[in-house]
């Protein structure tokens, strides 16, 4: 039996403590699936975060031992992204320090994208601990940049640069997203091939699935369209509710209702867009809810949408709600983007790249085609469960971990760890 709060090194599981920005845990389905495999594989595990709705500042969650900190969003700007990234690394670093005078010696350091500012810290614990450090490279913040300000000035872009570059030579190894991720990883990067690890964010099957039908969900509709995920600047929302006009005001069909699941930056001007066009009765915006109700609009669906327009970091970014729309066993109308079409292959039609009427059009010819729909929704289900789920990205996560921790899995395998389930602390 391993115990996770023992201090002597003989006694005690390896620590690793894992930094996001952008957002809390659970939240961040990504990372919490990562925590999860950790404590399986007999790790203790630390994540410092920003504060959700219901956070506290020190809690545990299903073992999980959370810290956080009052978030500071950016207004949008250059200057307001610089502020927000200054904030929030001066209350990581207190925290991460917290962390380890209360608990000692961190392991292994993982520190998640974006932003890429964490580096100095996985150099001073090195310094003082030899704790390894493992980048989990969820985005592309130079490409981030180019795709919010595509006439920005190139000094924000050349600093971006810069950091990507010290993150990347501080990390002993990198967990990419996807392919095209790793690529820049070795390329502009510098890492060697053995360094980088291509870890998908697989959903889990077992939780995300098809339940019951709830009629209602439909508001009366003989259709029910669904998104769902974070409302920014480069998601692509706005052209849904540019579609929906055009289903609705150009083509004329009023049978198909949409429900908009998600926040984020843009989400009050996007209730405001929503307004103008008219389409209060089609269209539904949510905010942000919880998993059992995400679950119960993704099984009463008929499609999923990924509307994620191209631009330099959509077309190689892979883009999560695809694949949960696939696990719920929904086809996916999804722009013409390179790491789409690896996530859905034959899962999703794909439209012409930005292209409000094609994307429409694309929405419409689909819901007109049951049997279509049906063998899509299909095919992308069992993809989810044979090739994409976390159950067969994990495996790959935790070798990385085990390494920089120098444990051999042989040894640990029948590991467990025990650790309180309670919220407070």
């Amino acid at each position: 039996m391993v115990t996770t709060h023992g201090h002597g090194d003989a006694e005690r599981a390896p620590r690793v403590l894992i930094i996001i920005q952008n957002l809390h845990v659970p939240f961040d389905r990504r990372v919490w699936l990562e925590c999860q495999s950790l404590l399986r594989a007999g790790y203790d595990v630390t994540v410092v975060c920003p504060a959700g709705p219901q956070s506290r500042p020190h809690e545990v969650i299903d073992g999980v031992e959370v810290y956080t900190y009052p978030p500071r969003p950016s207004d949008g700007s250059t200057k307001g992204f610089v502020g927000e990234y200054v904030y929030s690394f001066l209350a990581t670093a207190r925290l991460v320090l917290r962390a380890r005078r209360r608990r000692g010696r961190i392991d292994v350091l993982q520190a998640c994208n974006p932003p890429d500012i964490f580096w100095p810290l996985a150099r001073l614990l090195r310094l003082r601990d030899g704790t390894r450090f493992v980048f989990d490279h969820h985005d592309l913040c130079p490409e981030l940049y180019r795709s919010r300000f595509p006439g920005g000035r190139r000094l924000p872009l050349r600093g971006l640069l810069l950091l990507e570059r010290a993150t990347f030579r501080a990390a002993d190894a990198v967990t990419s997203t996807n392919d095209s991720y790793a690529e820049v990883a070795r390329s502009r990067g510098g890492k060697p091939q053995a360094a980088v690890t291509v870890v998908r964010t697989g959903p889990d099957p077992e939780r995300l699935k098809a339940g019951a039908a709830e009629p209602e969900l439909r508001r009366g509709f003989r259709h029910l369209v669904a998104y769902l995920g974070v409302m920014g600047p480069q998601d692509g929302v706005d052209i849904v509710l540019d579609a929906a006009h055009h289903i609705v005001n150009v083509l004329g069909r009023t049978d198909i209702g949409f429900t908009l699941v998600g926040g984020g930056d843009c989400y009050q001007d996007l209730v405001r867009q929503r307004d103008r066009l008219g389409l209060q009765d089609q269209v539904v915006m949510t905010g942000r809810v919880p998993d059992a109700t995400v679950a119960s609009v993704l099984s009463n669906a008929d499609i999923g949408l990924s509307p994620d327009p191209r631009n330099p970091l959509n077309d190689v970014s892979t883009m999560n709600k695809t694949m949960e729309y696939m696990a719920f066993g929904l086809p996916v109308v999804a722009f013409d983007l390179v790491e789409t079409r690896v996530s859905a292959g034959s899962a999703a039609v794909y439209a012409e790249p930005n292209s409000v009427a094609a994307y429409a059009e694309a929405i419409v010819n689909l819901l007109d085609d049951p049997a279509s729909r049906a063998e899509m929704g299909r095919r992308g289900r069992q993809r989810v469960v044979d090739e994409l789920a976390w159950s067969h990205q994990e495996k790959g996560y935790v070798a990385v971990i085990d390494r920089l921790a120098g444990r051999d899995r042989a040894t640990v395998s029948d590991e467990r760890v025990t650790a309180p389930a309670s919220r407070g602390v």
